[in-house]
């Protein structure tokens, strides 16, 4: 069974940044890649970007492309999603989620490719 879990939420002002932490058992062992989705209010859960751990080959969504980026530390079992320029928004619960494949450009923002979630953690970004 993998575990999740996110860190690094809190309340950021508009413009500003924050990162985003994630914490996960056997990264590269017992799966593949690490996504980072969100989820505001009301609305569905968004794929952003996810990360392979084998040649570290990421993807992003066109909102946060040229401001997120996301990395990886297999040493560290974690994975990061540095956020910049963020906006109103953009606020929402964001989660990672891991996946025993590799991810990419025509599955990662899929919350039914992903076998294993956190619990996520609340960013509000607001002045």
């Amino acid at each position: 069974q993998v575990q999740l879990v996110e860190s690094g939420g809190g309340l950021v002002q508009p413009g500003g940044s924050l990162t985003l932490s994630c914490a996960a058992s056997r990264f590269g062992l017992d799966y593949s890649a690490i996504g980072w989705f969100r989820q505001a209010p009301g609305k569905e859960r968004e794929g952003v970007s996810c990360i392979n751990s084998d040649y570290g080959s990421t993807y992003y969504s066109d909102s946060v492309k040229g401001r997120f980026t996301i990395t990886s530390d297999n040493a560290e079992n974690a994975a990061y999603l540095q956020m910049n320029s963020l906006k109103h928004e953009e606020t929402a619960m964001y989660y990672c989620a891991a996946r025993t494949g590799p991810c990419s450009s025509g599955n990662y923002y899929s919350v039914l490719a992903y076998d294993y979630w956190g619990q996520g953690t609340q960013v509000t970004v607001s002045s």
